[in-house]
């Protein structure tokens, strides 16, 4: 067998066996190169551009987005605030047969454009609503595949690290497919056009989940029945407070973003210190503090994204330090709910958590790309790109035949790989020849995210699985958890087949912004 399929092979046996997926990575990459070295089928020098890589990877502004997106979504999931959205909208939905189920599915909406993090998601939700739903009568199945995927929808939903990768990814495939069509004047796909086109088939498989639900609580009324004796509906004041900062917070920075205010580094510190303050609401700062410092932090962002300045420049005059002037004022405004947020966050065991969880979150991400990156490497001198090319080319049914193909590879690779290392090993390897095929690559990166996003929930190795199955009671069994999300892979394949069937879904706000 060819050096660059045994690599393959090699690196899937490496994870299967439980070893550290960084080190995997790694540890076949520099095997495979020495093997190729002592062969005559590797070119030893080609290392040479790997401190280059590093380098650039390091220094990629789109990536110093993800630790910030983490930090906001702990924050929000460590201070409680996950928590009451949760048991807000289960008592306002719970009258209704699947009430609670439809409820579980806006709230993994809701926080996925807020936090964009699966693991705290899913295990929120499977602590406060799974065991609500199973005093409830719902059926164990239903129940657990209902938390497992809704927490999965922070992947698919802006923003979300999953769509900050993919459109580095994305971005840097269309430019060698440029490339190699001859042109040298080349485009580049920004994180806010991925941003774009993911909105609207998160929301469409939001809706395809609601009515899921709707109809199997019509169809098996045992499944999903109403609260029998439900608690009072809580009030508009109490359906405000739950509901109204997350939004504000998703306005804020998707906003920002989209409305090309900010770039997605700089929307995601606007949401990182926009949690902050909301936590140190929640956890009992004066509403007054939090409140002013919180217009004066967005009067900061929006102002000054909308007309920087650059007081450094020889050339800058009366007005640039007039503005330089007022921006420092609105920073000292917001720097007391700040502080005062850190304090109360600090004092509550908030804060030190959240920071821990983001710097592992941060850098099992940032291990597995650089790493990731040794393995493109050598798996690219070994000729596994031309392979994969010819591989591609050689489908039957042209451009479509190779897309399923892919489609297929990717979902295959998702029962054993997490999305992470599917997105920095496999993609660069394979979307510049789609791209080159014709597939329109904003087009591309929906379909394959929706795909990646089935890697939480296929067994044996899917994360969402894991974690419910850490904060699950010991009536819901892993048995319950794989039956449960079987029906939730369906829905997904159907959402793939309509943006397959009508690309404008994901291309139509993208093409309206940008």
């Amino acid at each position: 067998m060819p050096l660059d399929l045994l690599m393959i092979a090699a690196l899937i046996v490496g994870i299967l066996i439980g070893y550290p997926v960084s080190f995997t990575i790694a540890g076949v990459a520099t095997a495979f190169a020495l093997i190729g070295w002592m062969t005559g089928a590797f070119d030893m020098a080609l290392m040479g551009a790997l401190g280059q890589r590093v380098f650039g990877l390091l220094t990629n502004q789109v990536l110093i987005a993800i630790p910030l997106f983490v930090f906001m979504g702990v924050v929000l999931e460590k201070s409680k605030i996950a928590e009451d959205l949760l048991q807000t909208m289960g008592r306002l939905f719970g009258r209704l047969r699947g009430g609670l189920g439809v409820s579980v599915v806006l709230v993994g909406a809701l926080l996925a454009a807020s936090t964009g993090i699966v693991g705290a998601t899913v295990i929120a939700m499977g602590m406060i609503a799974l065991p609500t739903m199973l005093r409830n009568g719902y059926d164990p199945r239903l129940a657990a595949g209902l938390v497992c995927t809704s927490g999965t929808l922070g992947q698919i939903i802006p923003p979300s690290t999953l769509l900050i990768i993919l459109s580095d990814v994305i971005s840097n495939a269309y430019q060698q497919a440029q490339f190699a069509q001859g042109k040298f004047t080349v485009e580049t796909i920004s994180v806010g056009q991925i941003f774009a086109a993911a909105l609207f088939p998160g929301l469409l498989m939001v809706a395809i989940y609601i009515l899921y639900i709707v109809l199997r609580a019509w169809a098996f009324p045992k499944d999903a029945p109403a609260m029998p004796q439900p608690d009072e509906i809580p009030s508009r004041a109490a359906i405000l407070n739950a509901i109204l900062p997350p939004i504000l917070l998703i306005i804020a920075v998707l906003g920002a973003i989209l409305g090309g205010v900010a770039t997605p580094t700089e929307a995601a510190s606007v949401g990182a210190v926009g949690a902050l303050l909301m936590a140190g609401l929640r956890l009992g700062a004066s509403p007054k503090l939090i409140l002013s410092g919180t217009a004066a932090v967005l009067v900061l962002a929006v102002v000054a994204g909308v007309s920087p300045v650059r007081l450094q420049r020889t050339d800058a005059g009366a007005l640039d330090w007039t503005l330089g002037g007022l921006y420092a004022a609105a920073a000292l405004l917001g720097s007391p709910a700040v502080l005062a947020s850190v304090r109360r966050g600090l004092g509550a065991r908030v804060l030190k958590p959240a920071l821990t969880s983001t710097m592992t979150v941060t850098a099992m991400i940032f291990a597995t790309i650089l790493t990731a990156s040794v393995f493109s490497l050598v798996f690219v001198g070994l000729g596994g790109d031309e392979r994969i090319e010819q591989i591609l080319t050689a489908m039957p049914g042209g451009p479509t035949g190779a897309l399923v193909f892919s489609m297929a590879l990717i979902f295959v690779l998702g029962f054993f790989m997490d999305f992470v290392e599917i997105t920095v090993i496999v993609l660069p390897l394979i979307t510049p020849v789609l791209i080159l095929m014709g597939h329109d690559p904003i087009w591309l990166a929906v379909l394959i995210a929706i795909n990646l996003q089935t890697s939480f929930l296929t067994p044996p190795f899917g994360f969402s699985l894991f974690y419910l199955r850490g904060a699950a009671p010991k009536e819901v069994t892993t048995g319950h958890i794989y039956a449960g999300v079987a029906p939730f892979i369906a829905l997904q394949f159907l959402a793939v087949a309509v943006i397959w069937m009508l690309p404008g879904i994901a291309l139509w706000l993208q093409a309206q912004l940008f």
